[in-house]
């Protein structure tokens, strides 16, 4: 098989998680990454490795289209998400529910308006965007999260109709919880009733859900677009 051509990818959320561990499998073919997060965290560490770490805010509209090369970007991972506390619905403040809608969907739309446009020009084109099963199947106490990821998945596939014929792959994947930074405040209990809902009876690792993702980033993947893909070790239904 030939060597995969190398691409410039840009991966939100990279300084933690999965989308660490998106941007280190990246890296490790070859590829160009963009390192992106509201803090640069581990990736920092590797800042000499790669083509760019930048600080940001997915959520500001200009700041993502300054990017420098933002229209040359040939792979998008979009890992970059916040829970935001656990909670029934009815109890939940509105600001908590707007700063996860904004992080989680205007922040994917955002980076998506600054990155489709070269791709299309250029005829080839991928986009990753991480959804959770909690978008196909509700959380409850996670309304907010559950919804955003809802949309995460739907947009995705309005989306890949959209530019189904220009060379641009446009995915989503699904995993269940996740070892990541982002259980550091979950409580106990969530944590517990989440995962005795996966028959594989452990939670997923970000470098699996990295894998995946990587695939979906590839030139082997030439006939799937607007799928979400599951990996919930046996917990999704549809």
């Amino acid at each position: 098989m030939a060597a995969a051509e190398a691409r410039t990818a840009l991966v939100t959320g990279a300084g933690s998680g999965i989308g660490a561990e998106c941007a280190e499998w990246l890296l490790a073919r070859g590829h160009d990454v963009v390192a992106v997060d509201l803090r640069a965290g581990r990736m920092a560490a590797r800042a000499d490795e790669l083509h760019a770490v930048v600080e940001l805010d997915v959520t500001d509209a200009a700041a993502v289209e300054a990017v420098d090369g933002i229209d040359e970007i040939d792979i998008v991972v979009q890992c970059a998400a916040i829970g935001g506390p656990s909670a029934p619905l009815t109890e939940l403040p509105i600001d908590d529910w707007e700063r996860i809608m904004a992080v989680n969907v205007t922040g994917v739309v955002n980076v998506m308006k600054a990155t489709l446009p070269g791709m299309v020009r250029r005829g080839w084109g991928r986009v990753v965007n991480v959804a959770s099963i909690a978008g196909k199947e509700g959380d409850p106490g996670l309304s907010a999260y559950s919804a955003s990821k809802g949309a995460v998945i739907a947009l995705t596939k309005a989306v890949a109709k959209e530019l189904a014929t220009t060379g641009v792959l446009v995915n989503c994947v699904a995993p269940t919880v996740t070892d990541t930074p982002m259980l550091a405040g979950a409580p106990p209990g969530v944590l517990d009733r989440l995962v005795d809902r996966i028959p594989m009876g452990r939670m997923c690792r970000p470098s699996e859900v990295a894998e995946l993702v990587g695939w979906l980033c590839s030139d082997e993947c030439s006939f799937s677009t607007g799928a979400c893909y599951d990996i919930t070790g046996g917990r999704a239904t549809y």
